[in-house]
């Protein structure tokens, strides 16, 4: 018999943190547990479709940018990374103190990547604690041997200049080429940023191996057995558990941070089946102005319906938007006006409701990992145009493992940018109707029927979920 748990679950400021603990939380509270849900509090405020659910309690803490941080450099993130760590890490040691004296103790305490400082709380507390990953077993298993051995032979092999360069790591049944890896272990993408963010999963690999001494430390994984069955099981010193995939059931809880436009459905339902190309490259990603170019050139040249998201800029000051106003107007695609006559433009929309439309045919992504797995919940095959972190591997697996789509970015230029030739090219592939397009949709759909089975009643994802309920009783 299960204990009645009581969960804190501390996730970092970012959507793709946010809305796979939010579908967990969800999960828990199914199963009788209270859940208390924590992250920034100028994260929390801007979610604009919160899951209001009894069990489901939120505790936002300040970071210390209340009104959001807006880096001017990538050195700025060292200084946000730090404030993060000092005010969070005094928030959870006040919150579990006051919940066991209030009489509603914390039995377990689960986070998402690169808070290592929360599982030393926990620690601390003698409390359980679990790592929510929330990208691909295989990004975590790159990782790991990154940290654990194998650091120096992938970097000898991201050098070598050849093409044709494989990598191959234990317990991966895959080669692996350099433009395969996580953005952040390239050393031609090196950056000021990426020096900060690689030593970050290193304290984490460290804290997972701290919090090992004595029995196995927990890495609760955004996937599903059937999907990433050798990932799973590729490294012996964690329990790696698959209780994916993390994602709403309908667009009505999903934890955007935007707030959805409202007429995009009535457009969808206006066109035939399979027949709309969706693009979007989530909540974080900036595009060049000539990779937007390149992109809306080939979706005009393309002749396929679409409905692209264009993020509008965060509001700021009255004299900086002013500024910005000039900005803007030199940034706007030259071909703007066309595009909203041939297609459907859009601030933001809930990507779940756009992707089970049944007029969807094709989604053009960036390939984060919360896009991905709704795309194979979703059933619709993918143009992958990954950007940086784990997105190359994600579009690696969906190409050449799942064989649900194609890659744009085998044709980058010298300049950095996939000229509209060649994503014009994929599309035709993806939404054609020759062996290559049929073959996508057909393996698509398979990944679909599996990935719902994981979630279900005796499903994978389901009994391993019970599982660790259980084994943090014990």
């Amino acid at each position: 018999m299960l204990h009645h748990h009581h969960f804190l679950l501390i996730t970092y400021p970012a959507q793709g943190h946010i809305n796979p603990a939010l579908q967990f939380s969800k999960q828990l509270i199914n199963l009788g547990f209270h859940v208390t849900l924590s992250t920034t509090l100028h994260m929390h405020r801007r979610m604009s479709n919160k899951p209001t659910l009894p069990g489901l309690s939120y505790t936002p803490f300040s970071d210390g940018y209340d009104s959001g941080f807006k880096p001017t450099a990538d050195t700025d993130y060292a200084r946000y990374m730090s404030e993060l760590k000092r005010h969070s890490s005094d928030f959870i040691t006040d919150l579990i103190v006051f919940n066991a004296e209030k009489g509603h103790p914390f039995t377990c305490i689960v986070y998402t990547p690169i808070l290592c400082w929360v599982a030393e709380a926990a620690r601390a507390f003698h409390l359980p604690a679990a790592l929510l990953w929330v990208q691909p077993a295989t990004v975590f298993d790159i990782y790991y041997y990154y940290f654990h051995g194998y650091g120096d032979y992938i970097k000898d092999k991201t050098k070598e200049k050849e093409s044709s360069c494989s990598i191959e790591l234990p317990g991966l049944p895959y080669l692996l080429a350099p433009n395969d890896l996580p953005s952040v272990l390239v050393s031609s993408l090196s950056s000021s940023l990426n020096s900060l963010i690689l030593p970050m999963f290193e304290e984490q690999f460290h804290e997972l191996n701290l919090n090992n001494k004595e029995t196995k430390s927990i890495v609760l994984v955004n996937t599903f057995e059937a999907l990433e069955p050798e990932a799973l099981r590729a490294v012996d010193n964690f329990n790696m558990i698959s209780i994916g995939p993390l994602i709403p059931s309908d667009a009505s809880h999903g934890g955007d941070i935007f707030q959805p436009s409202n007429d995009y459905i009535e457009w969808l339902d206006s066109k035939p089946d399979l027949s709309v190309v969706y693009v979007s490259f989530g909540s974080f990603c900036v595009l060049s102005k000539i990779q937007m170019e390149e992109i809306a050139r080939a979706l005009l040249d393309s002749g396929y319906s679409f409905i692209w998201v264009i993020r509008e800029k965060e509001k700021k000051g009255e004299e900086a938007q002013k500024e910005e106003l000039k900005e803007e107007e030199e940034e706007l695609m030259s071909c703007i006006e066309e595009l909203k006559k041939r297609g459907k433009i859009v601030k933001w929309c809930s990507q779940v409701e756009v992707l089970s439309h049944a007029s969807l045919g094709c989604f053009v992504t960036h390939c984060g990992w919360n896009s991905t797995i709704e795309s194979l919940v979703s059933g619709v095959p993918v143009v992958a145009f990954p950007q940086w972190t784990d997105q190359k591997t994600n579009a690696k697996l969906i190409e050449d493992v799942w064989k649900i789509g194609v890659r744009v970015d085998h044709v980058v230029n010298e300049e950095g940018v996939v000229k509209a030739e060649d994503i014009r090219k994929c599309l035709e592939v993806v939404m054609g109707s020759g062996e290559k397009g049929e073959e996508l949709r057909r393996n698509a759909k398979e990944w679909k029927s599996l990935a719902r089975e994981a979630v279900k009643e005796g499903g994978s994802s389901h009994n391993n979920l019970r599982a660790f309920l259980y084994d943090i009783d014990v």
